[in-house]
């Protein structure tokens, strides 16, 4: 039995099985904690107050903002910028520095597994600006080679976005080797760490990222809280994306003149509960530390790879290489369709994801509409993958007669 389960509330009021960290992750009591201690005592508007209560959140507020400079090793403290989540910031990214920097002729560089929020808002820049979007594709072991990285990213390319781990396969991209050929290139590189942050230590001055995104309720914190790093000399030339209250230095009739970082990109009032939580979920990760996380989660998922890869009537979407491979599994029982999966193993008390997964166009490139999903935290033990494989057994037996051998 995991004990850091009993550190999360749902996962005791609950019979379940919960393997969909990869959409959100439960939280621990110390979040909740912090949350309902910043609005019984805390309570009141960041930057907007000369009075101590409003000086008191003020000062909540950036000290997180200081804590998680720090956890992602940031330069400087005005390069982390609070959003809504990762999707928000990447798209603060495309219309602020995307649309600002491209023109016909450029090339924008994407891998084929990104998630919609790191796609979509680019296919609209390269629409506006008339520069070209192009892919990276991958190998058969669900892997970016070297040489297609080589190949597509070239002096045409100014902006790379890469997904640290995949949300569907799993896969972890080199984003070091990436990030230094994009850099050659004389590319910027935008890198989502949604599926990252949770599971491993990320140093954005190691990695040599100009942006990193992240969303908070992956890695233990509340819902709608989400984090823009980008390196201070880019984001003191961009624009801002929103505008209205506390990112502004004056007003006048005709003009205004923008405040400088952080504000400049965080127009109105923010998601302070959220911060609060973020910065109560980064704690609660530093005392288990990452390498125990690591320790734990290798162990569940190279169990839950040995154990599915049993299931011969099971399709396996993940590489071979397992030390390349983080926290997610996707699969489809054959004949059967990963909805109907999904809903039979809830009947049973295990909660995994299906569909699309956010990533037509990585569906499309393996052959497939949907995949069922089960994506492990470091509170899940080899209990959660014997139900999983027990669920899949009867999901099979319930269509078996039924499916085409």
């Amino acid at each position: 039995m995991n004990k850091l389960k009993q550190d999360f509330p749902i996962l005791q009021n609950k019979n379940i099985t919960y393997l969909d960290s990869g959409a959100t992750t439960q939280k621990p009591i110390r979040v909740i904690n912090a949350i309902e201690e910043f609005y019984q005592k805390q309570n009141a508007n960041p930057h907007r107050g000369a009075y101590s209560l409003s000086m008191e959140a003020t000062e909540i507020y950036e000290n997180t903002r200081a804590k998680i400079a720090k956890f992602i090793n940031a330069k400087h403290k005005e390069e982390i910028i609070f959003a809504k989540n990762a999707t928000e910031s990447l798209n603060l990214i495309a219309y602020s520095y995307g649309m600002e920097n491209l023109q016909k002729g450029d090339e924008i560089i994407l891998s084929i597994m990104e998630h919609h929020s790191n796609l979509v808002p680019w296919q609209k820049v390269a629409k506006i600006t008339d520069a070209s979007l192009k892919y990276m594709y991958l190998n058969e072991d669900f892997e970016l080679s070297y040489e297609e990285i080589e190949n597509k990213i070239t002096e045409k390319t100014k902006i790379v976005g890469i997904t640290h781990v995949s949300n569907v396969l799993g896969t972890i991209n080199n984003i070091r080797r990436i990030i230094d050929l994009a850099h050659k290139k004389g590319a910027i590189v935008v890198v989502d760490a949604s599926q990252s942050i949770p599971h491993m230590k990320i140093d954005v001055q190691d990695l040599d990222a100009d942006f990193l995104v992240f969303s908070g309720h992956k890695m233990l914190a509340p819902l709608g809280i989400g984090v823009l790093y980008g390196k201070r000399k880019i984001l003191n030339e961009m624009s801002p994306f929103l505008m209205g209250g506390d990112m502004i230095e004056y007003v006048y009739e005709k003009e205004t003149t923008f405040a400088p970082l952080p504000n400049k990109f965080e127009a109105g009032t923010q998601n302070v509960e959220g911060v609060i939580g973020l910065g109560a979920a980064i704690d609660y990760i530093e005392k288990i530390g990452y390498h125990k996380i690591q320790e734990i989660e290798k162990d569940v998922i190279s169990y839950a790879r040995q154990e599915l890869s049993k299931l011969d009537y099971v399709t396996l979407y993940l590489t071979p290489n397992e030390n390349n491979h983080s926290g997610v599994i996707s699969f489809n029982i054959n004949g059967v369709h990963p909805h109907d999966v999904a809903s039979i193993l809830d009947s049973e008390g295990i909660c995994v994801r299906s569909g699309n997964h956010c990533a037509q166009p990585l569906m499309r490139f393996l052959g497939v509409d949907s995949t069922c999903r089960a994506s492990f935290y470091f509170y899940n033990d080899k209990k959660d993958v014997d139900r999983l494989v027990e669920g899949l057994k009867k999901v099979y037996s319930v269509f078996e007669k039924y499916i085409k051998k």
